[in-house]
C-alpha cells in the first residue's frame, strides 16, 4: 500500500510527539518527587492530605504562600483534606480538638476552609500567630485551658458550645482518622507532608514553585 513522503512526514511529527508527550508525563520520579508509603491512608481516593502541626514553623510558611494556591489549581481532580497531628506540640491533642471541630463547623455551613470567614482557619492561623510570632507557649505545656481560649476566641465560639461539639460522632471520627494515619506519615519526612490519593507522599525538599507542585499533584492523583 503506498504511503505519501507528506503523510510518513506526518506520522514521524505525531510519534515524536507522543514521545515528548510521554516525557513530560513522566517528568517526575519515585524516590525523588514522591514515594509510595508502605502503609496507605484508608478511604483518600482522590484527596490531597496536608499533615501539619500547629507548632511546626514550615507548616506555617506553606499554609501563608503555597497549600491554598495549590489546593485551588487542583479542586478540579482532589479534594483537600488538613490533617492535624497530634504527637507533635506540647498541646497537640488539644489543636487536633480544635481543628476537628472547626471544620465540622465549616462543613456544616459549607465554607471553604480557605475562606477569611472560615473558623478553621481563624483558629489555626491564631494559633500560628501566637506560637511563631508572638513566641507564646501557653505555660509550656501546663494550661491547656488557655491554649484552647485562644483559638476558641479567634473562632468566635464558647466552650461550651466547643465541648459539645466535640462529642458529636462526625468530630470524633476525624480525630481517630487523624489519629491513625498521621503520625505514620508525618516519621517519614516530617511535617509539612502532602499524601495524594492516600498513597503517594510528596517530598517536600523536591518542591521548586507551585505551578510545578500542582503539576506533581496532577500527576500522582491520575495514577
Amino acid at each position: 500500500m503506498y504511503t505519501s513522503p507528506l503523510k510518513k512526514l506526518f506520522k514521524g511529527a505525531l510519534c515524536a510527539g507522543l514521545l515528548a508527550t510521554s516525557f513530560l508525563a513522566s517528568a517526575f520520579t519515585e524516590g525523588t518527587d514522591y514515594i509510595v508509603l508502605e502503609k496507605p491512608i484508608p478511604n483518600a481516593e482522590k484527596t490531597l492530605i496536608k499533615v501539619f502541626s500547629y507548632d511546626c514553623p514550615f507548616c506555617y510558611k506553606y499554609d501563608k504562600a503555597v497549600t491554598a494556591p495549590v489546593a485551588k489549581k487542583v479542586a478540579d481532580i482532589v479534594t483537600f483534606a488538613p490533617f492535624h497531628l497530634e504527637t507533635k506540640g506540647q498541646y497537640g491533642l488539644q489543636g487536633s480538638e480544635i481543628f476537628a471541630v472547626m471544620l465540622a463547623k465549616d462543613h456544616a455551613a459549607g465554607i471553604s476552609i480557605f475562606d477569611d470567614k472560615s473558623q478553621f482557619k481563624k483558629a489555626k492561623f491564631a494559633y500560628y500567630i501566637a506560637y511563631h510570632d508572638k513566641k507564646q507557649r501557653w505555660s509550656d505545656g501546663k494550661d491547656p485551658e488557655a491554649f484552647i481560649k485562644t483559638g476558641l476566641d479567634a473562632a468566635g465560639m464558647n466552650k461550651a458550645d466547643f465541648e459539645a461539639a466535640l462529642k458529636q460522632p462526625a468530630v470524633q471520627e476525624t480525630l481517630e482518622k487523624w489519629k491513625a494515619s498521621s503520625y505514620d506519615v508525618a516519621k517519614i519526612q516530617g511535617v509539612p507532608a502532602y499524601v495524594v490519593n492516600g498513597k503517594y507522599l510528596i517530598m517536600t525538599k523536591s518542591i521548586k514553585s507551585i505551578d510545578s507542585l500542582a503539576e506533581l499533584i496532577r500527576e500522582l492523583a491520575a495514577k
